[in-house]
């Protein structure tokens, strides 16, 4: 993405008053960059290309395993929990 020329001289202005107000801060923002610029450019993470990986792509994510186990959770508890409630009103109204 381009910057303007008053966007940039914006952008460095504020990197100088963070750097001198906060050089902790500044210092820990800058290493959060480089990590995600690491990980843009070839990191640890997992080929943009599914079809380029050859096992893995065969299997979904953990999270979406996870999350696809908990609804499926859900749904059967609420079920269990409706059916129950179903034979109580049932029992009561026959008497």
């Amino acid at each position: 993405m381009a910057w303007s020329q008053d966007e940039e001289r914006m952008l460095a202005m504020i990197e100088r008053h963070l750097t001198d107000e906060d050089p902790k801060l500044a210092a820990r923002i800058e290493s959060f960059n480089h990590r995600v610029e690491r990980r843009e450019h070839g990191g640890r993470r997992r080929p943009a290309d599914p079809s380029a990986d050859g096992a893995g792509s065969r299997w979904p994510r953990r999270s979406t395993l996870i999350i696809t186990l908990s609804w499926v959770l859900i749904v059967v508890l609420i079920t269990a929990l409706l059916i129950m409630a179903l034979q109580h009103n049932a029992a009561a109204l026959a008497l």
